[in-house]
């Protein structure tokens, strides 16, 4: 079992794959992404970053960790094995459940509330988490754009990734592909 997170759909859109590779399934549920990917809040992920204070959501690869209980109950840590996801640890990004990632936030709202850069979702669909992906699973986190229908997606303008420079400057970059 991997979980594959698709950031190009909008967050009212079923985004979290749990992906079965023995038995060929594909199970999607509502996942979040961080505030300072999102200052709109309009429910569309706008950046990445690996900033320590950014409360972005980072891509590429995870290897999730064991459980502990924290603010939001049990929760999965989750260690970034890519450049820009490194600081995954240190930022405290993790997989953990929140009522403002439950499908009812959806109906009310029409977009999920946001993280400080975690993965999210509603209680029953993190018990499914919690079960498939803890302890040395891959989550992958990215903007790849694929709907439920098969139709690729493209947000309505281009992400970026939030780098620093020598120096200390944080500068913006257009992320390859995601727009």
């Amino acid at each position: 079992m991997v979980g594959i997170a698709d950031f190009a759909l909008h967050s009212a859109q079923p985004r979290f794959h749990f992906v079965d590779l023995a038995n060929q399934r594909v199970e999607s549920f509502l996942v979040t992404h961080g505030t300072g990917s999102d200052s709109e809040h309009d429910g569309w992920l706008k950046r990445y970053s690996n900033i320590e204070g950014s409360e972005a959501t980072s891509r590429g690869a995870y290897m999730t960790r064991s459980w502990y209980v924290g603010k939001f109950g049990t929760s999965i840590r989750m260690d970034g094995l890519d450049p820009t996801n490194s600081n995954a640890l240190d930022r405290a990004i993790v997989m953990h459940q929140a009522e403002y990632a439950r499908p009812e936030h959806v109906s009310r709202w029409g977009r999920l509330g946001r993280s400080n850069g975690c993965l999210a979702m509603g209680p029953e669909q993190f018990d499914r988490a919690l079960i498939a992906l803890s302890g040395g699973r891959l989550i992958y986190a990215e903007s790849l754009g694929f709907a439920e229908d098969g139709t690729i997606v493209r947000p309505p303008r281009p992400q970026a990734d939030l780098i620093v420079r020598d120096g200390g400057e944080i500068i913006e970059r257009i992320a390859p592909g995601a727009g």
